[in-house]
């Protein structure tokens, strides 16, 4: 699943349409006061506009809609979107071009539409066109468009100009083009959807009423209607023609199949929503059913078995504890095959201002049927920058190149939450989190930083950017003051304990201007000694102190010819650092060139080891964790894709007086080949008292692996994992593991990188 958070009016979504003609793909949503949004296909805003007002108002900027709209449907071989409100009008918008605009205006309808539906001829586009309305006091009003490629309505005189205004009652002028028919009393309560089937010329309908739940009716009304009776009535329905398949959902929480010609019994009850069911929609292409009720559960059912395959709480950002979330009447957008080109099948599911989408499989697959989880875990996807783990919720979190954000279920690789343009259309560099482990940062190659609710993905807090450069590196002090670090060069903080404004200022009263002479890759802060560290492009190291926000230490490897590698990561061992009898050891770790150089912050002479790590020459070490409660164990990645897993116990122990001279290496435990391309990201995480190794690649793909090296999986594969049980992993890398161990015994010499 895709739960794209991008946020629309501040009002309740009536309805989202599809718009593919003329092509690319749009989406056009309509909010209840009026407001409408044009999307491109990867829901980024092209336009916004409102429906016009009423034209006696006086004066003209006041002439605002003041009304609520009902329901919207595309118009596809007319380019236009109709739009049905409470003041018993139609509006038509153009979406023939990129500039979006209302050209019509139909009003003075006897009772309020509230459902419309649209149907054209795809195959002989000269016939005639059908718009159906369904309206408040349970009537159908059938307005046929005669041709449909030369207007809706007669044309317009040469002193028409803007937009134009029909006055219902005058309809009968516009004959030639258009021809109407008013069906009332289908129903005893409101339509709430309308359908058409060509194939037998049936209207289907339905409404809350107990004693006509759902009617199919012959749009000639020469046949008898068929008429389908549901406890609380029907609040929503679909039907599949070549199925034979009608399906129910309403206030009684159950979900129903029928029949086409059997309106006496359901074929299937199929119990488990806790909440009324706003919308239900039949996938054919690989026999499934998708149902959603009023306190935002997605229920995916198998059409053959009745039984329910998944169920999806969509964590939208409006939802707040004990509350039932607000939606529009129509939730459901469901984009299934014929589709445009390089156009997937997915699911959009709008639940206030938000939206969530979800990726569908084209054909039916083993193991449990084609809804799936959005990529973005697997190889292909957008390159990873950057990850990290999140102990408190037992999350994974990964940041992309296409600025996105993703949320992982650690137990099961599930997706459970995507932001999408977190920074609007540029890459997440950096993230971290804040000391309640509620709240994300992520800072962008653009410059700017933001905070997030991990709980909803809602933006919380936007925190001045220092420059428009890239911020390389996070992190957050034990009493929420955020440093950052980039490519300014500088150290900025940022309050963020108790800030209420969307608004955070930048605190720069570090001592920060000047000291580094270079671009700043990354910061990593101790708590235990009082210290943050900062590595820069230059290679070289500074450690500052917290209390007086200034640098006391400068740490450089030296290097011959006077070429100086950039520094790429940085950790501080906290165990050690923690422990008296070994703070004044190797408690910081940086990574130059691939060489891994343990630094004391006492004393006079600061390494105490180097070494090394890639298998490979010419490879960096992008990435460094290690068990922080014990530090007995490093994790390194490297750009060539590699873990390797080294025994620290007794490593850096001792002063090296000779930094330049070659070192010997941690015993190696573990190392195989992750990952295709570099990784970005490695962590140590305890799931369930075993550990496990979380890896980050610019392949983008996200990892889980036993620290023996067996693969649990990719996170967003189609199979989920429990990491409870092994026998779910995929444990692939286990031969691959052995052989690389019986090379590193057979090889007792240092890589020639090593030697740089």
């Amino acid at each position: 699943m895709t739960l794209t958070l991008v946020p629309l009016q501040r009002e309740p979504t009536v309805r989202v349409v599809a718009v593919s003609h003329p092509p690319p793909l749009r989406y056009l949503s309509v909010s209840k006061g009026g407001h409408i949004t044009v999307w491109n296909s990867g829901l980024h805003i092209l336009k916004t506009l409102a429906l016009a007002g009423d034209p006696t108002e006086e004066v003209a900027n006041t002439r605002r809609f003041r009304g609520w709209t009902t329901d919207a449907v595309s118009m596809g071989n007319v380019h236009k979107v109709a739009i049905a409100t409470d003041c018993r009008d139609l509006h038509f918008v153009n979406v023939s071009t990129g500039n979006v605009f209302e050209d019509v205006h139909l009003f003075g309808f006897r009772t309020v539409p509230t459902a419309l539906c649209y149907w054209h001829d795809v195959q002989c586009p000269e016939r005639p066109s059908l718009l159906l309305l369904g309206d408040e006091r349970g009537g159908v009003h059938v307005m046929w468009f005669l041709n449909p490629s030369k207007g809706l309505f007669k044309s317009l005189t040469n002193k028409e100009k803007g937009l134009r205004r029909i006055f219902f009652p005058d309809l009968g002028e516009h004959s030639d083009a258009v021809s109407y028919r008013h069906v009332p009393n289908i129903h005893r309560e409101p339509i709430n959807r309308v359908m058409f089937e060509p194939g037998a010329n049936i209207v289907m309908t339905s409404s809350e009423s107990d004693t006509t739940s759902v009617v199919f009716m012959s749009v000639t009304l020469k046949q008898e209607p068929y008429i389908w009776k549901c406890k609380q009535g029907a609040k929503c329905f679909d039907y599949n023609a070549s199925l034979r398949l009608l399906v129910t959902g309403g206030r009684d929480r159950a979900v129903r199949l029928w029949t086409r010609f059997v309106t006496a019994r359901p074929v299937a009850t199929l119990p488990g929503h806790r909440t009324a069911v706003l919308d239900v929609a039949i996938y054919q292409p690989v026999g499934q059913i998708f149902s959603y009720s009023r306190d935002a559960e997605l229920k995916i059912w198998d059409i053959s078995s009745h039984h329910c395959l998944k169920t999806v709480c969509l964590q939208f950002p409006c939802r707040q504890p004990g509350r039932i979330p607000e939606h529009g009447s129509f939730p459901f957008l469901l984009l299934s095959p014929p589709l445009p080109e390089q156009t997937q099948s997915h699911l959009l599911v709008g639940c206030k201002d938000h939206l969530a989408l979800l990726n569908l499989a084209e054909a039916r697959r083993g193991g449990g049927g084609g809804w799936s989880a959005g990529r973005g875990g697997e190889p292909g996807g957008p390159a990873l920058t950057c990850a990290l783990y999140n102990a408190s919720l037992r999350q994974v979190v990964t940041g992309h190149a296409d600025s996105s954000v993703s949320l992982w279920d650690v137990e099961t690789g599930r997706r459970r939450l995507r932001i999408l343009n977190a920074h609007g259309e540029d890459e997440v560099t950096c993230m971290t989190l804040d000391s309640s482990h509620r709240r994300l940062i992520t800072g962008a190659r653009n410059g700017t930083i933001k905070v997030w609710n991990l709980l909803n993905g809602l933006n919380l807090h936007k925190l001045e950017p220092v420059t428009d450069s890239e911020v390389t590196g996070l992190t957050c002090l034990h009493n929420n003051q955020l440093l950052s670090v980039g490519w300014s060069r500088r150290v900025a903080q940022y309050d963020i304990a108790a800030a209420k404004d969307l608004y955070v200022r930048a605190d720069v009263s570090w001592k920060s201007s000047g000291v580094h002479t270079s671009d700043i890759l990354a910061v990593c802060q101790c708590a235990a000694l009082g210290v943050v560290a900062t590595a820069s492009h230059d290679g070289e190291v500074i450690v500052w102190r917290l209390e007086t926000q200034g640098p006391v230490l400068h740490l450089q490897r030296p290097t011959h010819g006077g070429v100086l590698a950039p520094v790429n990561s940085l950790l501080f061992l906290q165990h050690r650092a923690g422990d008296r009898k070994l703070r004044n050891r190797g408690v910081l770790v940086s990574s130059q060139a691939g060489r891994l150089c343990f630094w004391s912050l006492t004393g006079q002479t600061h390494t105490c080891g180097q070494f090394y790590a890639p298998d490979q020459p010419g490879e960096r070490v992008l990435s460094l964790t290690s068990d922080q409660l014990k530090n007995t164990t490093l994790v390194t990645g490297d750009t060539a894709g590699r873990i390797q897993i080294w025994d620290i116990c007794h490593y850096a122990l001792d002063l090296q007086h000779e930094m330049d001279a070659a070192c010997e290496r941690p015993p190696l435990l573990q190392r195989w080949k992750a990952h295709d391309r570099a990784l970005v990201s490695v962590d140590i995480l305890e799931v369930a008292g075993r550990l496990f190794v979380l890896t980050a690649s610019a392949d983008g793909s996200a990892g889980l692996w036993t620290k023996d090296g067996d693969r649990v999986g990719s996170f967003g594969q189609e199979e989920v994992w429990d990491v409870c049980e092994p026998d779910t992993y995929q444990r692939k890398t286990q031969e691959t593991v052995k052989e690389d161990m019986r090379m590193a015994e057979s090889d007792e010499e240092e890589p020639s990188g090593g030697q740089k």
